[in-house]
């Protein structure tokens, strides 16, 4: 006669070996899975987000003068400037730092479609001048989808054929195709430290229309810094542009590349918009 407690040991003897070999089963699906996703990331690298920046081109480039620069190639119609108040790594844009500025307040014209990015036109440090003096400000307008530089105090005195569809971004004139009066322009507009060796940064556009947004990893006079842009960047083909805010104050963010300066927020950035 059976012994109906040995067949009730027996059934939970089975039930337990069950369920240790279901977890054992499911313990090795488990690293199978992530073996095999494992495997599909390095073959495919990682993935670009979705909706980030892509009209534009990343290059690094190293001058014989020793000038490190990262560039940022779109066109000026994909470009708009924003009030970030923070380092541009930490934001969620692409782009570079834009203009001079002291605690919250900007110094440098920053304006969009006639409004200055960091304020109302009235209000001290909004970007709606260059403050103390008539600075190189980068314009494009978009209506004929034109970049230039203009000496301005105001941004009121900029021209434009439509005051509804602009940008202009303050800094100090580099004067490209002008190398006789280069020095003598960035002492009227009162380039802070053009000497000493420091980050920079720069905007800058050729005879194509293309904008060259370049911010050095390595650390230069201004005039080391232009003649680096002068000899690697547009081909040749440059037309003009303007010096950034420059020392840990240059800053870019790309999905290839993110320089920091010394992680220091700034005000403004000029930002890749698609």
């Amino acid at each position: 006669m059976e012994n109906p407690s040995v067949t009730v040991l027996d059934k939970k003897r089975k039930l337990q070996i069950a369920g240790i070999m279901a977890g054992i089963f499911l313990v090795l699906g488990l690293l199978f899975a992530a073996m095999i996703y494992a495997m599909q990331v390095k073959s495919e690298g990682p993935k670009r987000d979705a909706n980030a920046p892509s009209a534009y081109r990343y290059e690094e480039l190293e001058a014989t003068n020793g000038m490190k620069l990262h560039v940022l190639e779109t066109r000026p119609s994909n470009v708009t400037l924003a009030s970030v108040q923070t380092n541009v790594s930490l934001t969620p844009y692409y782009g570079v730092n834009g203009g001079f500025f002291f605690e919250n307040s900007l110094l440098s014209i920053a304006v969009v479609d006639g409004m200055p990015v960091n304020g109302s036109l009235d209000d001290y440090g909004s970007g709606a001048e260059n403050v103390k003096y008539a600075r190189g400000t980068l314009v494009w307008d978009g209506a004929s989808d034109k970049l230039s530089v203009q000496v301005v105090r105001e941004a009121a005195d900029l021209k434009v054929m439509d005051h509804t569809r602009f940008w202009a971004q303050g800094g100090i004139s580099m004067s490209l195709g002008r190398d006789r009066s280069w020095l003598e322009q960035i002492e009227t507009e009162q380039a802070p430290y053009p000497d000493d060796a420091r980050l920079r940064s720069a905007a800058v556009y050729d005879r194509e229309g293309m904008l060259y947004l370049v911010v050095s990893s390595s650390q230069g006079s201004l005039q080391a810094f232009r003649d680096a842009i002068v000899e690697k960047v547009g081909g040749g083909m440059l037309e003009d542009g303007i010096f950034l805010d420059g020392d840990v104050s240059s800053q870019l963010r790309s999905a290839e590349k993110i320089l920091t300066g010394d992680n220091r927020p700034v005000v403004q950035m000029m930002r890749i918009v698609k």
